[in-house]
């Protein structure tokens, strides 16, 4: 069975491996005219269900390499002294999980590097139009020739292409969550290896953590907003431009960082929004990761999500012998309960992640002040809350992988 997947990002090369191991073959077309890999994009994190995979796919010792190495931070606020914390000095305190953070072009390549000498990739181009009848789907590109495929599978992202085309205008499924983010690259200015530096304001948060790889640095802002922007998600120079004026007057490293946005080859700016649908397969056309249903960018743990969704979809593939309509049920059975328990980790992260008042901000300086204090039992106790968002994430068993067809 020929099945094209559109995008390249996590999902769509996750999605190709796997279905390549199954006897299945795989296109995936991408947008971008060359891969976003390497040190670009901010950090993700892989937890327990992903990091599984990454094992099962024998690439989980390249990611785990690559992981950030970020392990201090020092918070700032407005009119007060630093706060700098050491988290290595818990690493006994077992958590009981299982976590990589990564920066995501680093996962982007691996991926690539374990499907490209199998796995067809168009870059450069976009899906125009999607046709279907009892036998297959036609589709049209922007640039390559129409070709005819058995399935088609949207893991294009939030503002999928593949869904609007099949499921209708991204405004009826989007759900804003009351805030935003921004990320893109900084001179590292010397910053000391594996410490990552918070500026604290209300309804605003900046970060700065250095890319050991290179030198560099990765900033990200964070921001509420009652309202959602007004803005083509494609326009960076507007972007730039709200990203001033939403943290013009503030201070510390913030004005530096603002200079920076506009030079940055990679800057990004997007509302933190999930997606919600009741079904995301129509006939030969399903969708996988934020494409289907994004938790939340930076705050829903949608990579592992992304990756979940691409195995067990495969999987299903897999044991249904290429018959979708049987896949595609189980698939969104396997993933509903998943997902409906990820959908809730977004809105309590936003609630936390950025200080609603100086009283908040406050707070969270004393209880990072406290940390190294905290008795061990009890440190142990939090660390192991079911409430934690990670718990959420690691929700799910991930079974071994289907044998491979004789």
């Amino acid at each position: 069975m020929n099945i094209l997947i559109s995008g390249a990002s996590v999902a769509g090369p996750v999605l190709a491996y796997w279905l390549r191991r199954y006897g299945f073959s795989p296109v995936v077309v991408e947008r971008a005219p060359l891969l976003r890999a390497g040190t670009g994009g901010h950090a993700v994190d892989l937890f327990e269900p992903a990091v599984r995979i990454a094992e099962y796919m024998g690439i989980h010792s390249e990611v785990e390499a690559m992981h950030t190495r970020t392990s201090a931070l020092t918070l700032e606020r407005p009119g007060r002294g630093p706060v700098h914390v050491d988290f290595s000095r818990f690493a006994t305190h077992d958590s009981g999980d299982d976590h990589i953070e990564i920066i995501r072009g680093e996962l982007a390549r691996i991926l690539h590097e374990a499907t490209r000498d199998d796995v067809e990739y168009l870059f450069g181009d976009t899906i125009t139009g999607i046709s279907e009848d009892s036998g297959g789907v036609d589709v049209t590109f922007a640039r390559n020739k129409p070709r005819r495929f058995d399935l088609v599978v949207g893991a294009d992202g939030l503002h999928s292409g593949v869904r609007g085309l099949v499921f209708g205008p991204e405004s009826g499924y989007r759900n804003f969550l009351g805030g935003y983010l921004s990320a893109f690259t900084v001179p590292g200015h010397g910053m000391p290896e594996g410490r990552m530096s918070v500026y604290h304001a209300v309804d605003k948060l900046v970060a700065t953590y250095p890319v050991w790889q290179t030198g560099e640095a990765r900033a990200v802002f964070l921001f509420r907003r009652r309202e959602e922007l007004a803005y083509d998600h494609r326009d960076t120079a507007r972007q730039v431009e709200l990203l001033r004026e939403v943290f013009a007057g503030e201070g510390s490293q913030v004005p530096r960082l603002l200079a920076e946005a506009a030079g940055a080859d990679d800057f990004y700016l997007d509302s933190i929004s999930q997606i919600l649908m009741d079904t995301w397969s129509k006939g030969r056309v399903t969708l996988v990761g934020d494409a289907g249903y994004s938790p939340g960018p930076a705050v829903g743990g949608g990579t592992t999500v992304a990756m979940v969704g691409a195995y067990l979809l495969a999987a299903n593939l897999a044991k249904a012998r290429g018959d979708h309509t049987v896949a595609f049920a189980r698939y969104e059975k396997d993933m509903s309960d998943y997902v409906a328990t990820t959908r809730t980790v977004g809105p309590k992260v936003m609630k936390t992640i950025v200080p609603r008042s100086r009283f908040e901000a406050a707070l969270t300086a004393t209880v990072l002040r406290w940390l190294p204090r905290v008795p061990k039992p009890l440190l142990r106790m939090a660390l192991n809350s079911p409430n934690r968002p990670s718990r959420s994430l690691a929700g799910i068993r991930i079974s071994p992988p289907e044998p491979v067809p004789g």
